[in-house]
């Protein structure tokens, strides 16, 4: 309550936080939050995803044996694979080199969206993708990390 009032002021004064969204209450984006609520309320999302995220950890197993990958993690459907210059050791590789975006470019390359954060390469794909998408874009995945990694 302290940190509101100290913000809550009238405009003439020039100290109140005058900050939104610049979606907010827009009605485009309203009727596609409520019509997703809509589908969550009639289809069983949840389930789906469950059997859509193991899917996802079946088809990037073998990633977690690569020698160039330090862990592959998950949470429901995103999936994480964190790459290291020597696996054995643990030893990274130098933030500088951008191996992220050497991942990113070759997915790209192959018509996939994966998205680097430093030396981790995130899957995230959306709630309508289909069993043999995730197999397809696992395949990618490896390929990423290989020219991340080359």
């Amino acid at each position: 309550e302290s940190i509101y009032q100290a913000f809550y002021d009238d405009y003439v004064k020039l100290t109140a936080f005058l900050h939104s969204h610049s979606y907010t209450g827009n009605p485009l984006a309203c009727a596609a939050a409520l019509g997703t609520l809509s589908i969550f309320e009639t289809d069983d999302v949840i389930a789906k995803n469950r059997a859509l995220a193991a899917r996802m950890a079946e088809a990037t197993a073998e990633l977690a044996d690569h020698r160039h990958v330090a862990e592959v993690r998950q949470t429901g459907m995103i999936l994480a694979i964190e790459t290291v210059k020597d696996r054995t050791t643990g030893e990274r590789y130098d933030w500088r080199e951008r191996r992220g975006l050497k991942a990113y470019e070759y997915a790209l390359s192959q018509g996939a969206l994966l998205r680097p954060l430093g030396n981790v390469i995130y899957l995230m794909p959306p709630y309508v993708i289909e069993a043999g998408q995730i197999d397809w874009l696992a395949t990618v995945a490896r390929g990423a990390v290989d020219a991340a990694c080359a």
